[in-house]
């Protein structure tokens, strides 16, 4: 205890310092699936692509028969979605972080298999897996 007391900055900076790096791990996420198991739905053909980046994004490369909507036009284009409830719903963007934040909306909007692609559209391409332009 007589330590802690002598060096309280030093236990504090270890303290805030464990809390940062904790923190990123405690956020709530949404649920994700591997190149590898998007590939699996993809394959069934029961599955709705939406890439979350921008136009200029999804121009340079996406996955064949993704449907464009930017994050930032998610909330007012999620009734194109509609049809789409019952299938499967994939989320790519460029890295995972943009699409979990599409995954809750779509998951507050009553959309059940909602998930993202994990690591995005970079973990696709290092698998080796095809885009298109």
């Amino acid at each position: 205890m007589k330590f802690i007391i002598d060096h309280i900055f030093t236990v504090a900076l270890v303290l805030i310092s464990g809390g940062a790096l904790l923190w990123p791990a405690l956020q709530p996420r949404g649920k994700r699936s591997s190149p590898l198991q998007v590939t699996q739905v993809i394959n069934r053909g029961k599955a709705t692509i939406v890439d979350v980046r921008p136009a200029e994004e999804f121009a340079k490369g996406h996955l064949r028969d993704a449907k464009n909507i930017p994050l930032a036009d998610l909330a007012t284009r999620i009734g194109e979605l509609d049809k789409s409830k019952s299938r499967s719903v994939v989320i790519v963007c460029q890295t995972g972080a943009r699409a979990d934040k599409a995954v809750r909306q779509l998951a507050a909007a009553g959309f059940d298999d909602v998930v993202s692609l994990d690591g995005g559209l970079t973990a696709w391409q290092a698998a080796g897996l095809p885009v298109t332009k």
